[in-house]
């Protein structure tokens, strides 16, 4: 049933379709690493002043993993893991990139869980845990890798949420909250998951937002934001809400000023306020809004320099912007843009050396650059990347020196 996944992308053009169908780091922290890097042809930096310029470089395809698309990726502090999705058949292989190495690692398939696509992966501190998605039916199996160990662990079943995909997921740091996507039906429905006593815990259903998939989720580090998506009567929806685990309970989003309805779009969290933006409404839109949730409300994004409106793309937070890149309009696209919340204004990223257009790849943001990998394009699974680097990474300032005490 999707064994060609990808090439269906091709035909979303008209994007009423996607409302009703289920669907090296030159870590930039050193001016002698960067010199070296910038010797070798590859700026990473402005040697001048040690900031990291709008470069992109490929990652490595020396051990790389099968191409596939929608999968999932994290991002371990030291490496990025990627797993599962969808090449010329399911799959339940990864690998683990090291970007100081620009080198890959396959993960082990000993007791790794069974094949899937369109599933959740999220990074406790110690292992990657991935659950649910679809192997042809809606799972609720998942699986917990250890890349110290190159291990995994299956996790309980026991009071586990009902078997779905196109789910999301977030880490609270302690707990993995699961909830919405699409079962035999779209679903409002969800779970946390607790590794230290492998033990499911279900979230409440008393004023949850109404099911939906193709939702976007953060974690604000007390609550857990779930916005947008398509209900079960295939119509875009503005609506979300917020869930706070220690006391279960949902609280929802206003809709006063919040962005039109849409799916397939991104947020991220920028330590006070959640970034929403493109997705479709059912035709691709290049808009978006931020949500305060101490204010509980919305302001629009600027539409100056704002990139060409898409879905299926991804997004990261650097820690001052946010960086959308590729997805799919009428086309593929190896486009994207920088989002400066102070400043409510965007820069486009550099197409020179970015990896080939693409939807429904992976993005992870290493502290110091984006790695883009994997993902579908217009013929085909890619098992190719990109690492772009953004983040101004300043020289630091001088240690003040003690005045000597003058000798007799």
């Amino acid at each position: 049933m999707k064994h060609t996944r990808w090439v269906v992308l091709t035909g979303i053009a008209v994007f009423a379709l996607l409302a009703v169908l289920t669907p090296r780091s030159l870590t930039a922290v050193r001016a002698g690493h960067a010199k070296t890097s910038a010797i070798r042809g590859q700026p990473y930096f402005n040697l001048a002043t040690t900031q990291c310029i709008d470069y992109w470089a490929a990652t490595s395809s020396t051990n790389v993993p099968e191409a596939r698309g929608e999968h999932t990726a994290v991002w371990t502090g030291s490496e990025m893991i990627v797993w599962g999705g969808q090449g010329f058949n399911g799959l339940n292989t990864g690998g683990r990139y090291n970007p100081v190495t620009d080198s890959w690692t396959a993960t082990s398939t000993t007791n790794a869980p069974e094949a899937r696509d369109q599933h959740t992966a999220v990074w406790t501190g110690s292992e990657m845990i991935v659950w649910g998605g679809s192997d042809g039916n809606p799972l609720n199996t998942g699986g917990r890798y250890n890349p110290s160990t190159d291990t995994w662990t299956s996790m309980s079943t026991t009071y586990a949420p009902s078997a779905r995909y196109i789910h999301t997921a977030v880490w609270t740091g302690s707990e993995m909250i699961v909830w919405g996507g699409q079962g035999f039906n779209g679903l409002n429905t969800g779970g946390r998951y607790n590794p230290v006593t492998d033990t499911w815990t279900a979230t409440t259903t008393i004023d949850a937002p109404t099911a939906r998939q193709w939702n976007s989720t953060v974690w604000t580090g007390s609550e857990m934001i779930v916005w947008g998506g398509t209900d079960n009567f295939g119509h875009t929806v503005n609506t979300g809400g917020r869930y706070n685990p220690d006391t279960d309970s949902w609280m929802p989003t206003s809709i006063a000023t919040a962005p039109s309805p849409r799916s397939n779009h991104t947020a991220v969290w920028t330590g006070s306020e959640m970034i929403v933006w493109g997705g479709s409404n059912p035709f691709a839109v290049n808009t978006g809004g931020r949500y305060n949730p101490v204010t509980d409300t919305w302001t629009a994004t600027s539409s100056t320099n704002v990139p060409e409106a898409r879905v299926v793309h991804t997004a990261v937070w650097t820690g001052s912007e946010m960086i959308v890149w590729g997805g799919l309009d009428n086309n593929f696209l190896n486009t994207g843009g920088r989002y400066n919340p102070i400043t409510d204004s965007w820069t486009a990223t550099n197409l020179t050396n970015a990896p080939e257009a693409r939807a429904s790849h992976t993005t992870i943001w290493t502290d110091s650059e984006m790695i883009v990998w994997g993902g579908s394009s217009a013929t085909a699974a890619l098992d190719s990347g990109g690492r772009y680097c953004a983040s101004p990474r300043l020289r630091p300032s001088p240690r003040p020196r003690p005045t000597p005490v003058p000798r007799p």
